[in-house]
């Protein structure tokens, strides 16, 4: 690609050699300037697809004010994209400015002052910046809307249409979404200039990389069920409740019960999910329990398994949930527990999404794992400690 040769040393040192098909027909239009409209499955790869032209575009000049504006709809997306930005950029480039709820203002607001070029934000932050006059965008060139779909299932419209008033009119538009729907299709009329319309595999279908199971079962065996995959699997696992309260409970069983697990939702304090996250991505937790704040946006490497202990609310997000595995071409397992009504549920998410879920039995030889018992043996300092570290 026509990449300066800085960019392509830094690409290479991130072992990032071969672009994902999402990249490669992404990259050339935006060096070009054009507006984008992109769809694409889960972990193909979009972030690179917008980094990349953006800091090769920067390069070409020099400023002290934002001239390119990321918004997406969570924390942990934000800190993402922020982290994959500073390893791509070098010291020719200011570092970016994380523009998020949830985190100290005023080290955002320094960033802001030292010069960033770049600003990645969720719009509600940003929004209330805007408002205090803290941040100016009158001189941004590019636009880049990621997880678009989500932006707008959040509620986010009214924010984002605020901010986007006071930018300038002459400017590029990415928009990357995982879904195309009416609402993201309206933003795109209303702010780009003939895109180049960019899809990539089906965006209503899990990747072909992903194992999908369902266990149809009572709802006194939907824990015991959780608990031998979990015993079973040696990878790292993504189990994902409906509720914040749900979640507290059940990592809370997990760890009582001697599983190195950690949790994430939203009611959890900055620090608290990221060291979760951070956590999880090491290798000191082998299951992370979430609500569907995570199943967008968190980049955590060769995640086993997804289980979907509760079913998601809206079908699109089953998607999104079992697309934390099986990315970047490996293969992933994703499970889902369903008992009593929740069996009709799966069955019109299965209709939605046009897709067949494979139904797995527990009982003679298909039983997950052997009679030995699911509960763990850790030590009982061990597991206070880790009880301590995750719940304090």
């Amino acid at each position: 690609m026509p990449l300066s040769a800085d960019l392509q040393r830094k690409l290479a040192l991130a072992n990032f050699t071969i672009p994902t098909a999402i990249q490669a027909e992404t990259i050339p239009h935006a060096l070009a300037g054009r507006d984008i409209l992109a769809t694409a499955q889960t972990g193909t790869g979009k972030t690179l697809a917008f980094l990349v032209p953006l800091i090769e575009r920067l390069l070409q000049t020099s400023s002290r004010n934002p001239e390119a504006l990321i918004l997406v709809p969570t924390r942990e997306l934000a800190m993402q994209v922020h982290e994959q930005y500073e390893k791509l950029r070098d010291n020719k480039l200011a570092p970016a400015a994380l523009v998020i709820g949830g985190l100290a203002e005023r080290a955002q607001i320094q960033a802001l002052r030292s010069g960033a070029r770049v600003i990645v934000a969720t719009p509600g932050r940003l929004e209330d910046f805007l408002g205090r006059r803290l941040v100016r965008l009158e001189q941004v060139k590019t636009l880049i809307l990621d997880e678009a779909d989500r932006m707008l299932d959040m509620g986010f419209l009214p924010a984002i249409r605020r901010i986007v008033a006071v930018l300038p009119r002459d400017r590029q538009t990415m928009c990357f979404s995982a879904t195309l729907e009416a609402s993201v299709a309206g933003l795109v009329n209303d702010y780009m200039r003939s895109p180049v319309r960019i899809a990539q595999g089906s965006i209503s279908k899990p990747a072909d990389t992903v194992e999908l199971h369902a266990f149809e079962v009572s709802a006194s065996e939907k824990s015991d069920v959780l608990r031998q995959l979990l015993y079973a699997e040696k990878g790292r696992t993504l189990v994902f409740a409906r509720t914040k309260r749900g979640t507290e409970r059940l990592a809370k069983s997990l760890v009582r019960d001697g599983f190195a697990a950690a949790m994430i939702h939203g009611d959890r304090t900055q620090s608290q999910r990221t060291g979760a996250l951070a956590g999880f991505d090491a290798g000191r937790f082998k299951v992370l329990v979430a609500t569907d704040v995570a199943s967008r946006g968190i980049d955590v490497q060769n995640i086993a398994h997804v289980i979907n202990y509760d079913l998601p609310a809206i079908p699109e997000d089953f998607i999104h949930r079992v697309g934390r595995t099986g990315r970047a071409g490996l293969r992933g397992r994703a499970s889902t527990l369903v008992a009593g009504a929740e069996v009709a549920e799966l069955r019109s998410i299965e209709r939605a999404l046009k897709l067949r879920i494979t139904r797995k039995q527990l009982n003679g030889a298909d039983r997950i794992v052997s009679d030995r018992p699911v509960r763990n043996t850790l030590p009982s300092r061990t597991l206070s400690a880790m009880s301590g570290e995750v719940f304090s």
